[in-house]
């Protein structure tokens, strides 16, 4: 993990050529051995390399996710050693697949052990607070504050970003299916639907006036194809817009669903080898893989029926500390299991 800082001086400038950057082949970046910042980065890092050097593939099918059942103990000591940056106020954390930033009273999720996670790193009575999180399914990038001030500035950061399209996030995700184009922009309009006890996004087509006023939203989204292999795809994804399920939908719509994807991929059907979208009113099921990517991926179905969504928030990006500083870019290392697919498929990291 660690912070790059711009070179530009021009703020808007800066954050079109980060965003125009990947064209010139950034892409995914390995981290190099001496990134990361004090102890909890290195300690995370020693972790890595004890597990990837048990095989070429791990002895386990997915390796580093998070153990179930947690205490709330060893969910504080899992998060402490996932701290990746700190630098005044911020506390940065690589988050693993799997666990909820929010949820319901009495659940175990980031958001309930932030004050022992505060105590723990040391911060007495200056709680942390959530300004920037990937979704629970997703691994990556949690942006916490100690400072109400900060958290609110970041905020707007945020939200004036995307009312100018200047995307400050870019997921990873690894589909099921290559996209039809190398690279582009993906809009729908997208609502909640409460479907047999489960709140799922369904794209609308055309949306009137009326849809709008009654929550469905307009979303938009860049992708890029990093690799290919296996008939699977290594993707960089930018949201514009924020709406729950955003990227697994519009991969969707792609006919490519991101792999690992239980709740949405069950709407591309195929035909005689031709992909096609099903009614998104279909109950979410778990994705079936065919035998050649299960022979791939070294998988039998009742393993890949336990697949993580392969969402990764790799790279986040932060303004300086007076308008007139250049942007901060934040990377978190891609997850073991994610990497451990990417082997597998013969997908190369740039």
């Amino acid at each position: 993990m660690r912070a790059v800082l711009a070179r530009e001086m021009d703020g808007c400038r800066v954050l079109g050529r980060v965003w125009s950057g990947w064209r010139r082949g950034l892409g995914v970046r390995p981290v190099p051995e001496d990134a990361g910042f004090g102890t909890e980065a290195r300690h995370q890092r020693q972790l890595r390399g004890s597990r990837q050097r048990s095989g070429p593939l791990g002895d386990q099918p997915f390796p580093g996710l998070l153990p179930k059942n947690l205490s709330r103990e060893e969910l504080v000591d899992a998060l402490r050693a996932a701290v990746v940056d700190r630098k005044g106020p911020l506390v940065t954390l690589n988050k693993p697949q799997g666990l909820p930033v929010t949820g319901k009273p009495g659940e175990l999720t980031l958001f309930s052990v932030l004050p022992e996670l505060s105590q723990s790193l040391g911060l007495g009575k200056q709680e942390l607070q959530v300004v920037r999180a990937s979704g629970k399914e997703s691994s990556g990038l949690v942006l916490l504050s100690s400072c109400p001030q900060t958290a609110s500035r970041l905020q707007k950061f945020f939200t004036h970003a995307r009312r100018a399209q200047r995307p400050t996030a870019t997921y990873c995700a690894v589909t099921d299916g290559i996209p039809a184009a190398s690279e582009g922009k993906i809009q729908a309009a997208l609502k909640l639907e409460h479907i047999d006890g489960v709140n799922l996004t369904v794209p609308v087509k055309a949306p009137s006036r009326k849809d709008i006023l009654e929550g469905v939203k307009k979303t938009l989204s860049h992708f890029r194809v990093v690799a290919t292999g296996s008939g699977c795809a290594l993707v960089q994804l930018q949201p514009l817009t924020v709406f729950s399920s955003q990227l697994q939908v519009h991969m969707v719509l792609q006919l490519c669903p991101v792999l690992g994807d239980h709740m949405y991929s069950a709407r591309v059907g195929t035909v005689l080898g031709q992909r096609f979208l099903l009614p998104a009113e279909n109950k979410p099921q778990r994705q079936v893989l065919d035998e050649a990517l299960l022979r791939c991926l070294h998988l039998t179905p009742s393993q890949a029926a336990q697949l993580p969504l392969h969402l990764h928030l790799h790279r986040l990006l932060l303004p300086g500390t007076r308008a007139s500083d250049t942007p901060i870019e934040l990377l978190a290392p891609l997850p073991p299991y994610f990497s451990r697919t990417l082997q597998c498929l013969g997908l190369c990291l740039q």
